[in-house]
């Protein structure tokens, strides 16, 4: 992460952000197809960066995007759309180009990119800057299948805010958790230490070919939508840093007043807090909500101190209107 590949491959976006006096500006924006990145101007000190695709979503056999962003002594709000992923189809497709071995091939091998839809996104804070990654949850298809891995590298006292969220589907025509593997990986490294490591795992149960797997021993497998409902969403959020102290200690707070006990319905939406570290720089925050709705509206109050401390009225109310 300390240097950015000279060639931008196919689906590749780049941005790098600098402060010149009080002004934030991007020394670099530049992008691929299907990737499309768009920067409107906002305030001096802030730069907003939005990530989309053309077609409104992603495919199996079509590499990332993958995606670099660099920040220098400036806010920056980084949002997208709804990532949507589409169904898994076997084959390449003839648009797809693969990038050439390296940071981004990592983790993924072009024997099996067909089979899932890959995105990558590096991040480097520099000391003094903070970044917001606040995308809307990501949807995948009937059959999908998709993986994501971001990586955070937060210099001195850089500050970050990740959201990690996904949605069951399309609920309105009968998708409920149909996809087939979903696979979200977030790393946060600080001055070249790993402080935290998030991997979420949600992978539909196969029948298995072994006869002695069908005795009538066997124990019935659980689908995917069994076991996440009643749950019709679920967040994960990163605050670390000093910018996002106030946010911490409000929530802290908060769930010092949490109780729990057994009920005979589940709570409409639950939530879980837990410290980055022993000297409590950061923390994690778990969602869950039984429509994606309730978890929006309870984030929008949660990650208020954005609002208050870090961006202002105009900027947070995109995110969260």
């Amino acid at each position: 992460m300390d240097s950015f590949p000279a060639k931008i491959h196919s689906g590749t976006g780049r941005i790098t952000l600098t402060l010149h006096s009080d002004k934030a500006t991007l020394a670099e924006l530049s992008s691929t197809y299907p990737l499309k990145l768009l920067s409107p101007y906002i305030q001096r000190h802030i730069a907003i960066v939005y990530l989309l695709t053309y077609g409104g979503g992603l495919v199996c056999g079509n590499y990332p995007p993958y995606f670099l962003h660099k920040t220098s002594r400036t806010e920056t709000i980084n949002a997208q759309g709804t990532t949507k992923v589409f169904k898994t189809r076997p084959g390449h497709r003839l648009a797809s180009v693969l990038p050439k071995p390296g940071i981004e091939s990592q983790h993924i091998s072009s024997s099996k990119s067909s089979q899932f839809t890959s995105q990558h996104l590096h991040f480097r804070v520099h000391p003094g800057s903070s970044l917001l990654l606040l995308p809307d949850p990501v949807t995948c298809f009937r059959n999908a299948s998709y993986q994501q891995i971001q990586k955070f590298n937060v210099e001195g006292d850089g500050s970050l805010v990740l959201l990690d969220w996904i949605t069951p589907g399309r609920i309105s025509i009968g998708e409920e958790w149909a996809f087939s593997r979903y696979y979200s990986l977030n790393e946060v490294w600080h001055d070249g230490k790993c402080i935290a490591k998030d991997v979420q795992l949600l992978e539909g149960s196969e029948e298995s070919d072994d006869p002695a797997s069908t005795t009538r021993h066997r124990i019935p497998q659980r689908t995917l939508q069994d076991r996440l409902r009643p749950y019709g969403c679920y967040a994960m959020i990163i605050l670390y840093g000093p910018q996002v102290q106030p946010i911490l200690e409000d929530l802290e707070a908060r769930y010092a007043q949490e109780t729990v006990f057994k009920t005979r319905t589940p709570s409409e939406l639950i939530w879980s807090l837990s410290p980055i570290g022993a000297l409590k720089a950061g923390g994690i925050v778990r969602v869950a909500g039984l429509e994606a709705d309730l978890v929006k509206r309870w984030l929008k109050g949660a990650l208020s101190g954005i609002e208050a401390h870090m961006v202002g009225r105009d900027i947070y109310r995109r995110v969260f209107p």
